[in-house]
């Protein structure tokens, strides 16, 4: 064979494997993109009516990530790629509290932001110390928050560890649990923001 005709055909050859791998590639799984939710219901009690910020939420530095970070083992994690956060986690996490309580205080005055003319009584800061992600078993979420009163800077702090078991395998089940465990951190604020509106009424 004329070896110029070898060489166009091994041209050709490697042109077809690099147009199949093109196209493998551009038929991978899409990724995922998930939410944390507020998942509180109202229990019954009085409205606050109080004016309420949250944050800043700071989060470990191993799961700041867009990807889910997953446990795998003890001192092992992997990162999914296609299964990610839609927001940065500190900013979900504080969206995810303030819709919590403004449920259980009853009050619509709750924001992520220092807005223009609103003036809250109370200041949330939130700091994650695990947001662990265990398929098919459980979404962890330990925290320690504090509740400062604007007036005077008074604070009332404490420290929620929450474990909440997944109801399958899929990622959706871990995003669904994770705002299942942060509305139990929600309830503990709620709780000292009720305490500290009735030490001062």
């Amino acid at each position: 064979m004329d070896t110029r005709v070898a060489h166009l055909i091994a041209i050709v050859i490697s042109i077809a494997v690099l147009a199949i791998a093109a196209a493998g590639c551009s038929t991978s799984a899409p990724a995922r993109f998930y939410t944390l939710d507020s998942t509180s219901a109202s229990d019954g009690a009085p409205a606050t009516r109080d004016r309420i910020v949250v944050g800043p939420v700071s989060v470990p530095a191993s799961v700041d990530q867009p990807q889910f970070v997953v446990q795998v083992a003890s001192n092992r994690v992997e990162l999914d790629e296609f299964n990610r956060w839609a927001a940065p986690l500190n900013d979900a996490i504080a969206r995810a509290v303030a819709g919590d309580l403004s449920t259980l205080l009853g009050t619509p005055d709750v924001a992520t932001a220092q807005l223009a003319n609103f003036n809250p009584k109370y200041r949330v800061t939130i700091d994650v110390l695990r947001f662990e992600s265990i398929r098919g078993e459980a979404a962890v979420v330990e925290a320690v928050w504090a509740v400062h009163r604007t007036s005077d800077g008074k604070t009332h702090s404490g420290r929620t560890l929450a474990r909440e078991a997944v109801q399958s395998e899929g990622f959706d089940a871990l995003a669904a649990a994770h705002s299942q465990a942060l509305a139990k951190v929600s309830a503990d604020i709620a709780a000292a923001i009720r305490t500290d509106d009735a030490e001062n009424s």
